[in-house]
């Protein structure tokens, strides 16, 4: 597709930390069809980019982390969490650990507050965090076909967890969505564009942050700020084992962690909800049972095969054909999650 078109045909979003990247490019449906049955790739440049070099780099995240980072290998990934005291989720990190620097990208609008946390936690260590959003940035590349995109393009293919810095500056990191492969590409920021220009030329379908969504809520996979809140612990989203390592040393609010692990479940659960109605609901709207709140709306999208979902964060005990409604109109649990 030539660029031009690419650009006249984008729609942006307008609202959010999302405002100012590409929501769909006319057509989100087939975008989403692309993603899930070939190659597409989405400019995720909102997203905020830290680099963290030093010697002390992986044992110093490692105490200040819920992730095990201290032997993790030059070219490997991860991602990792920061909790409050009492073990709420405040921030989600993607990870890189190459050529002498861990990377970090973060939520959009997030850097700011990541290294300020960073500053405050350096004491004595080693370590010299910047945020580099300004410099660097986020474009992703989704599908079955993507490795044989890349190839096209003349760029490495990473295997499953690691990273391969591209050639100049920046890196690819492998990032598996379920049984779709992904890649997120952290290029400097004055090529972004360039980046994803040879990616469509090279067979990938340019798509909007809807599509993404739509693979996302699909596969279950939080966001933060979207399916959590000021008092969601990570049991509740599923974020242990991929972001939160169960038998690593001490971090603020590992207490929760392990109490929830050992004595307990979490009190709520992330689901998908089939939505009714012809509007989808915001973000944050209330899931309501027998008129009483029982959990919120995250990210509502309409799916190309499912129509209007939402993932949605309810009480534990909900369950089978609990009768739910979001703004009047019902909903009902997706079977795998009754």
């Amino acid at each position: 597709m030539n660029s031009d078109v690419t650009i006249s045909a984008a729609v942006m979003n307008e609202g959010g930390v999302d405002a100012g990247v590409p929501w769909h490019y006319g057509d989100p449906l087939r975008e989403q069809r692309a993603m899930a049955q070939a190659a597409a790739v989405v400019d995720r440049t909102n997203r905020g980019v830290l680099t963290v070099p030093g010697a002390d780099r992986l044992s110093w995240l490692h105490t200040i982390s819920t992730q095990h980072l201290s032997k993790l290998g030059d070219g490997e990934t991860t991602e990792a969490l920061v909790l409050s005291p009492h073990g709420h989720v405040e921030q989600h990190w993607q990870l890189a650990e190459l050529g002498g620097q861990v990377w970090l990208d973060v939520e959009p609008g997030a850097s700011a507050d990541v290294l300020a946390y960073l500053d405050k936690m350096r004491f004595f260590s080693r370590v010299e965090p910047a945020d580099v959003s300004a410099d660097f940035s986020v474009v992703s590349l989704v599908g079955p076909a993507s490795a044989a995109v890349l190839a096209a393009c003349d760029l490495p293919v990473p295997e499953p967890t690691h990273a391969i810095a591209l050639a100049g500056a920046g890196l690819i990191r492998r990032a598996a969505l379920a049984e779709l492969d992904g890649f997120d590409l952290i290029v400097p920021r004055s090529g972004s564009r360039e980046m994803f220009d040879r990616l469509v030329a090279s067979g990938a379908a340019p798509a909007g942050t809807w599509a993404y969504d739509a693979i996302r809520v699909e596969q279950r996979r939080p966001r933060l700020g979207f399916e959590t809140d000021h008092r969601t612990i990570p049991h509740e989203v599923g974020w242990i084992g991929s972001a939160v390592h169960l038998n690593k040393g001490c971090y603020r609010g590992q207490e929760t962690v392990a109490r929830v692990q050992n004595l307990g479940q979490p009190p709520r659960r992330l689901v998908l909800l089939h939505l009714g109605g012809e509007a989808l609901p915001e973000r944050g709207t209330p899931v309501e049972s027998g008129g009483r709140a029982v959990g919120f709306i995250g990210t509502a999208v309409h799916h190309h095969e499912l129509g209007p979902v939402a993932l949605g964060v309810i009480k534990r005990t909900i369950r089978g054909e609990a009768e739910l409604t979001v703004a009047g109109s019902p909903v009902a649990l997706d079977p795998a999650d009754r």
